[in-house]
């Protein structure tokens, strides 16, 4: 497996403090930047906003938190929570014709995202407060608070203190009865650091006597997805349970009707199979995230799996699903791989939400494995078993798919896939 400056840096520091063995002694170890410096730039050293990100030491063993400014503990503690949503409907919203400066057909940033969310009063509908203004953004320090961790494995859990570590509001909004922070992601992640949500929390549930709203929010492929978080227990760490979820998009036609996709199934005509490894990446939501952020700059594979959600071998699985829908193009800079949207991903990101997704079903059913999948899924108004779906693979002459093991893991994306196209109907 390919190892990252992270992995690196952090086999070093582990080596020269001998991290490990006084983590088994103490429970835990502070480090501060100027020792990690040695090595590789702190700030890029410890920005693990996902499970996925963290350097290979500490992969299912360890996490890492600030606790000043220059410095972090390091513990066999819990610090992120899975992202669930709720299966809910996505709700309709309206931009003001009159607005000029923002295009939310080409949401390019977190920023431009939550000014879109607020312009559009996406914000106003999930908080449901009165008067909302943007108040604070930004950095700032967190000021000094203790909590608790629970820690991996056990019943036990660690006391940490922290004294003005510095934080990042991307988004403040003041009503007459609440303060809401908001964390903005423009990717689909699998989890995400509780920190990003409990530091400025803590922070400013301290400084005023408003009630405080947690959300986490994301947005890719037009739709904007909003998870409104609660601390049970102010001093506990883990104690953030999920209490809303809704997604919205704007101004935009969302129905899709099944007769729609069978129009598109019966017309499309079908490819050979490309000479690309077959799909094994079964959220096909995150391969169109992956291909919507590289149709915005050219991105390395270093870069993929040290910036998102991915670690290196799921960003190979999603970027070789991209290809595979012709949505990006691999080439190599200085003999590294990088990727680049393709002719068909530019047109795709430049259509509107409808018309976006049936271009997706047709370029998955383009492809004869997926189209005689869907074919008999359709007949029986469910995706047919993985089991079926291997029979179907091993008829369709798949690109070096050649073991038992590897045709039930591509048959699980299979199934993922041709799932999302039948839910483009449920959830309109």
């Amino acid at each position: 497996m390919t190892e990252t400056k992270n992995d690196k840096a952090w086999g070093k520091l582990f080596e020269k403090y001998d991290i490990k063995n006084k983590i088994d002694r103490e429970g835990y170890f502070k480090i501060s930047s100027t020792q990690i410096k040695e090595f590789r730039e702190p700030r890029l050293a410890t920005k693990f906003d996902h499970r996925n990100n963290l350097p290979k030491q500490f992969k299912n063993k360890y996490n890492i938190l600030p606790i000043t400014r220059g410095s972090y503990i390091i513990s066999k503690f819990e610090a992120y929570e899975n992202l669930r949503e709720k299966g809910n409907k996505t709700k309709k919203a309206k931009f003001p014709t009159y607005i000029q400066s923002i295009d939310y057909k080409n949401i390019t940033s977190e920023a431009v995202a939550l000014n879109c969310a607020y312009t559009a009063g996406i914000i106003d509908d999930f908080i449901q407060d009165k008067d909302i203004k943007p108040t604070v953004s930004g950095r700032m320090s967190s000021s000094g608070f203790e909590f608790n961790i629970n820690l991996r494995k056990s019943n036990n859990k660690l006391p940490i203190k922290v004294r003005n570590s510095q934080i990042e509001i991307d988004g403040g909004y003041e009503g007459r009865n609440y303060l809401t922070l908001i964390e903005a992601k423009n990717t689909i992640p699998e989890d995400f650091l509780i920190r990003q949500v409990y530091y400025p929390y803590r922070l400013w549930e301290n400084k005023i006597e408003k009630q405080i709203k947690n959300i986490f929010m994301t947005y890719s492929n037009n739709i904007f997805s909003l998870y409104e978080y609660e601390f049970k227990d102010l001093l506990n760490y883990n104690s953030l349970v999920l209490v809303k979820q809704k997604n919205y998009i704007i101004d935009q036609d969302r129905e899709i009707t099944l007769d729609e996709i069978v129009d598109k199934l019966n017309k499309v005509n079908t490819v050979d199979e490309p000479e690309i490894p077959f799909p094994q990446a079964d959220s096909l939501p995150r391969v169109i995230n992956l291909a919507e952020l590289i149709s915005q700059e050219s991105r390395s594979k270093d870069f993929i799996y040290e910036n998102y959600d991915f670690d290196p071998r799921q960003s190979d699985y999603y970027t070789n699903a991209a290809r595979y829908l012709g949505l990006i193009e691999k080439h190599k800079i200085k003999n590294k791989a990088n990727y680049k949207t393709s002719s068909t991903g530019r047109k795709l990101f430049n259509l509107p939400y409808k018309e976006r997704q049936l271009k997706l079903v047709e370029l998955i059913l383009q492809h004869k494995v997926f189209n005689r999948v869907f074919r008999e899924s359709i007949k029986i108004g469910i995706v047919i078993t993985k089991q079926e779906i291997e029979e179907i693979m091993h008829e369709s002459n798949l690109y070096k798919v050649n073991t038992e093991k590897t045709y039930r893991r591509r048959a699980s994306t299979i199934s993922g896939w041709i799932n999302w196209i039948i839910e483009l109907i449920d959830n309109t």
